[in-house]
């Protein structure tokens, strides 16, 4: 038997169950869950959402980046063997013990990556990677990052300071130090802060945006971007389209996750984990996550 995370109906709550082991099919590797995080789209999940292509009846269980050993692998599957370290992504069911994804979506842990960070790494720093790659973000330029202390933005902010840019990161004054520190122009929210960024920014000119609060820092993005099609939002996908604005490309691949990890073993990209909960207490780390104010990552340890 295996232990994972469920939840019976719309909001939850989540809990603790067993179930019987999962099984590697063609194609597939079965992976021993060491840790995975825990991020909006889980919390949009336990809520009732389901992403297109998913085939989920109750009881489910959230949970779509992981970090882990593979203990069983599938026929025709090349490249992989029992006893590999790996760090993969999927839809649904990280939150267990015992997961089945296809070997296309898994990739090498890097040794010098812990657990920790590896089950944490996918979503945000592949989404990251795509919104920059999307933004066509250049040499000189300015990117305004808002929620820059998150998962998402923490990455954001390092590849658009590897790519030349000047970065300035929204977010709320107590993380300003943490923003510094990536190479990011900090800045607070609230009255003035267009102006604010039109100080921090060269020329008072910013060129680019990833928006992931929404709302009233959208609303003011597009009072410093020019061009709309230089602005993608992670949150107000209602209203994108009717403003304008881009969102985020959905292109997660083992290649390109496998590309983000190594710069992380080289020191190259920074990551930040807040605080890991085990994994019985999800429904805790879930709660703690909606809170707000996080910096970085949350993730769930599996022992």
């Amino acid at each position: 038997m295996s232990r994972v995370i469920v939840f019976d109906a719309p909001g939850g709550p989540l809990r603790l169950a067993e179930v019987p082991e999962p099984q590697a099919g063609p194609g597939e590797v079965r992976v021993r869950v060491r840790a995975a995080g825990v991020q909006p789209f889980d919390v949009a999940v336990v809520g009732g959402w389901l992403p297109a292509g998913a085939d989920a009846p109750y009881p489910r269980t959230p949970g779509n980046e992981f970090a882990g050993v593979v203990d069983q692998v599938g026929a025709d599957v090349a490249g992989f063997t029992p006893g590999d370290e790996v760090l993969g992504f999927g839809l649904l069911n990280a939150y267990g013990e015992h997961l089945v994804v296809p070997a296309a979506q898994v990739t090498a842990k890097p040794p010098e990556m812990p657990w920790e960070v590896a089950g944490g790494f996918s979503a945000a720093s592949q989404t990251a990677r795509n919104v920059i790659e999307a933004l066509e973000v250049g040499e000189g330029e300015t990117l305004l990052v808002h929620g820059a202390a998150g998962a998402v933005g923490t990455v954001a902010v390092q590849l658009g300071r590897h790519r030349g840019a000047t970065v300035i990161g929204a977010a709320r004054e107590e993380q300003h130090d943490y923003l510094r520190s990536l190479g990011a122009l900090p800045v607070a929210y609230g009255e003035g802060f267009t102006a604010r960024v039109r100080e921090l920014a060269p020329g008072g000119e910013v060129h680019a945006s990833l928006d992931s609060v929404g709302g009233a820092a959208l609303d003011a993005t597009l009072e410093l971007v020019k061009d709309r099609s230089r602005v993608i939002t992670l949150y107000d996908h209602d209203r994108a389209a009717a403003l304008g604005v881009g969102l985020s490309p959905a292109i997660r691949t083992a290649e390109r996750l496998a590309e983000l990890a190594a710069l992380y073993a080289r020191g190259e990209l920074r990551w930040h984990v807040l605080r890991t909960f085990p994994l019985e207490q999800a429904a805790e780390a879930h709660r703690f996550y909606t809170a707000g104010g996080i910096r970085g990552k949350i993730v769930l340890t599996v022992d």
